[in-house]
């Protein structure tokens, strides 16, 4: 089972993670499966950014993002030409590292 490792971030995951992934289901999905709490203000619908993370390693086993993706990606903080939508990227059979971006254009984010 492929693994997918999260370097810290001082909010989402303040140590980092390692955990084996499930193929087929989107980034985020697994992210929050396994505490990783990433953002994810439209639920999932691909209407934001605040999913946003940069794939370190293993981005070119992702499947290619769309247009309505990229017209998204555009509005990132932080963008990267490893940048993607956790929401929209499903897990491949392949390793994955992924980076946290700091910040998120996330303006209705709750502090509680």
């Amino acid at each position: 089972m492929p693994k997918i490792t999260v370097l810290p971030h001082p909010d989402a995951c303040p140590q980092g993670a390692e955990f084996e992934a499930e193929v087929g289901k989107s980034l985020c999905v697994n992210l929050l499966a396994h505490h990783v709490h990433i953002e994810h203000a439209c639920e999932m619908s691909a209407a934001c950014t605040t999913c946003h993370v940069i794939v370190k390693q293993g981005f070119d086993t992702l499947e290619p993002s769309d247009d309505t993706e990229d017209d998204l990606l555009d509005q990132a903080w932080g963008l990267s030409p490893r940048s993607r939508l956790s929401c929209q990227a499903m897990m491949a059979g392949t390793d994955l590292v992924l980076e946290i971006p700091r910040y998120s254009i996330n303006h209705a984010k709750e502090n509680g």
